[in-house]
């Protein structure tokens, strides 16, 4: 049975992008989502918010060259779990293993079902995990 408490973002400048990942969480029982469409925005949450994001989930593009997302995630005690997808599209650096639970660059343009629910198997510890890792790059 899923947690429901669990807080989740998701940031990507298409609306119709945001709203696919939206309803892929909620396909799971998840209901607790922050859509943003900015880097504004996912900082302002981020930075100010009461109570940290169990897991954020962005599109790489959006952050551009103006942050480091991953350093970001790793170092930052109001994220507890990222997801970053289109990292191909941005040249991403390779992550620690040791720190790669945390942080996650999928290469994929967009995450779809399989690819949430794995990653959910790591996040929410009420999960069974299902199937494999996301693959890591």
């Amino acid at each position: 049975m899923p947690n429901k408490a669990l807080r989740i973002l998701i940031a990507d400048q298409q609306h119709c992008q945001r709203m696919r990942i939206e309803r892929l969480f909620n396909r799971l029982d998840y209901y607790r989502v922050a859509p943003v469409q900015d880097l504004a925005e996912l900082l302002t949450l981020v930075e100010y918010g009461s109570e940290p994001f169990d897991l954020v989930v962005i599109n790489a593009s959006l952050a551009g060259e103006e942050l480091d997302l991953p350093e970001f995630f790793l170092d930052n005690p109001q994220v507890h779990h990222a997801l970053i997808y289109d990292g191909e599209q941005v040249k991403l650096p390779l992550i620690p293993a040791c720190r790669q639970q945390e942080v996650q660059v999928n290469l994929a343009t967009l995450p779809d079902l399989a690819c949430i629910q794995r990653l959910m198997a790591r996040v929410d510890p009420r999960l069974p995990f299902v199937g494999t890792v996301i693959s890591v790059r």
